[in-house]
């Protein structure tokens, strides 16, 4: 029910519609209120994820501890080492059941920290995959809630990327970034209080030499931020560019408009590529800065410790312990910058996502007790007026009565109208004023699925999905029998060609399906058959086939039509002669109205326009 859009320019509405912008426009990013409405949002899961967290810090301070009974083997090991005693080497005795034991609880720590890793690693692999799942499955349902207005000014490149990129990157992050943070946060304070209750003047060393590190870390992620949101938005339009370019590559390359859209697509990848290349280059900086640091603190440790040492200050295995202490106080600060930049680009993503979640749904109308059953197919349209902005009206005063079983045929140039009508009769777009009458009944007064119900369509661009040829004829209808699908199929005349395919009717249409626009077409009008709705929506349905085939789809649409209240909108006048009413549109309004004949004696617009396409048949 979609029009495919090449180049860039944006998705329309159903049956065609407004042309708007390429994707939601830019605002001021929130990172802090855009985390607080993510944790929001996984609320249900936050007891499961802190108890994770609980654990990764268990297993963090496990490791903390590790580097201070290093210090007690060392030491213990030194008293059985070699010293001089006036001048004499003397061998002191190791004693070793103390530096068994401090290996036996040594293994027990870090045993138990790998083993309460894999159990974080588990809860929150798995806590992440259901947030995410129930994202997805939020999309989607939010799709269904947006008025077809949203669809009118964004891409479906930007929204599929919304549901792909966006939602993987936060699943990715809550399941690394967080635990990471958490743990390094646990080493970070723990480290620094472990190397104060070892020795503080050590310990200054340490903090001294890896300031240096805190500034630049600080700097690099302040300007890393801006970055990351132009990779998210840049990934999501370029996904819109690539899907409406391919969706609509036949027309792209028939108007040779490859250069143009490689142009496009070169504009938008190459910005991609400077946000993705400056975010990726900044974050790539926190390993190697971190190194130095790390490095440095090697080094001002063990000068410092020489020293103390020297004065009998300190034992050689606080030294051990320091050194060990440094790699585990500077190692967080690596983890802490990295996670913080994934923390900013899940931001930006989670932004897009919650922005679509908050975008303006259509009314609730569950309580609307109104319903359309057993409709005969009476409708009309009272003093319609309609505007796809609020200040462009382009339906002023549109009114008219079509009688249960009717052929309305609405013709009319382009712009005029004929399919925002039709959008109107479906309630894709709400009215701004006047009402819609269906058996006397306002179709606002019912839910818009109630009125959905009554209509089955074929349409110009024949959508089919990737399914067998029963699943597509019986699309959303339930209880439908094998036998009704043939009879279907028998009266529209595929019934024959469906029997000659490999698998008959359970024939999966996909890239390989070679099926022709007439045979699309005619599995459409089966679809409609199927549904058997008292309405029936035509919207130019022959003008994709050539003239042969064309009789045949006029033929099983004169089938369907039998017993419906029928809207044919056709520029080809030739096939509405024969329409009970003919509702002649120009700017919005309804000029003339009648019978094929009683038209062209009032000689009039219609005629003139009959006339023209007969002038024009007649020079072919």
């Amino acid at each position: 029910m979609s029009e495919k859009m090449e180049s860039r320019r944006p998705a329309r509405g159903p049956m065609g519609g407004p042309p708007g912008m390429h994707g939601p426009a830019e605002k001021p990013k929130d990172f802090k209120n855009t985390w607080g409405k993510l944790i929001l949002y996984c609320k249900n899961y936050m007891p499961v994820i802190v108890i994770a967290l609980i654990i990764a810090a268990v297993g963090t301070v496990l490791q903390i501890i590790g580097p201070d009974k290093l210090k007690d083997m060392t030491n213990e090991i030194t008293k059985g080492l070699p010293a001089l005693i006036n001048g004499q080497p003397v061998v002191g005795a190791i004693d070793m059941d103390a530096v068994v034991n401090i290996a036996i609880l040594l293994v027990f720590f870090y045993a138990s920290s790998a083993l309460l890793s894999f159990v974080q690693n588990y809860i929150m692999a798995t806590v992440t995959a259901k947030i995410s799942k129930n994202m997805r499955t939020g999309i989607s349902q939010k799709i269904n809630k947006l008025p077809l207005k949203y669809f009118d000014k964004t891409s479906y490149g930007d929204v599929l990327s919304r549901a792909t990129n966006d939602v993987d990157t936060i699943g990715q992050t809550l399941n690394q970034s967080i635990g990471t943070m958490v743990s390094a946060v646990t080493m970070f304070v723990g480290s620094l209080i472990m190397m104060f209750y070892t020795n503080w003047i050590l310990a200054l060393t340490a903090i001294g030499s890896t300031i240096i590190g805190f500034v630049l870390m600080t700097v690099i992620m302040s300007n890393s931020k801006k970055h990351f949101t132009a990779q998210q938005e840049g990934l999501g339009e370029i996904n819109g560019h690539i899907e409406e370019v391919y969706s609509g590559h036949n027309v792209v390359k028939a108007y040779n408009g490859g250069k143009a859209a490689k142009e496009i697509f070169e504009g938008i990848n190459k910005t991609l590529y400077d946000s993705g290349w400056k975010s990726q280059f900044l974050s790539g900086l926190m390993m190697p800065i971190m190194s130095f640091i790390g490095n440095l603190g090697y080094l001002a440790v063990c000068v410092v410790g020489a020293v103390l040492a020297m004065n009998g200050t300190i034992s050689f295995g606080v030294i051990v312990a320091f050194m060990l202490y440094i790699r585990l106080f500077t190692q967080p600060l690596a983890q802490l910058a990295q996670a913080a930049q994934t923390m900013l680009r899940t931001a930006a993503a989670s932004e897009r996502v919650f922005e679509f979640f908050e975008e303006e749904e259509m009314a609730d109308e569950s309580e609307k007790a109104k319903k359309l059953a057993n409709v005969k197919g009476d409708v009309e349209f009272k003093h319609v007026k309609f505007g796809y902005d609020k200040d462009k009206t382009i339906i002023h005063d549109f009114s008219a009565m079509v009688r249960a079983g009717q052929k309305v045929a609405i013709v009319g140039p382009t712009g005029a109208g004929k399919t925002t009508m039709i959008n109107l009769l479906m309630r894709f777009y709400e009215l701004d004023g006047g009402e819609i009458l269906m058996d006397g009944i306002p179709t606002h007064q019912t839910t818009r699925e109630n009125v959905h119900e009554q209509f089955c369509m074929v349409l110009q661009d024949t959508w089919l999905f990737e399914g067998t040829i029963k699943e597509n004829i019986k699309y959303s209808k339930q209880g439908v029998t094998d036998e009704e699908v043939i009879t279907a199929c028998k009266a529209v005349g595929l019934h024959h060609f469906i029997r000659t395919l490999p698998d008959g009717y359970n024939t999966v249409l996909n890239d390989q399906a070679s099926l022709s626009a007439g045979q699309k077409q005619l599995l459409t009008i089966a679809r409609a058959m199927i549904q058997n709705a008292p309405l029936l929506i035509l919207d130019e349905a022959t003008s994709s086939v050539d003239t042969r085939t064309e009789r045949k789809v006029q033929e099983a649409m004169d089938k369907l039509m039998v017993g419906r209240t029928s809207f044919v909108i056709a520029h080809r006048l030739s096939t509405i002669r024969n329409a009970d009413m003919i509702l002649v549109m120009k700017d919005g309004d309804i000029i003339e109205s009648g019978n094929h004949v009683e038209l062209l004696e009032k000689g009039g617009f219609y005629a003139d326009l009959y006339n023209s396409q007969f002038e024009v048949q007649q020079a072919i």
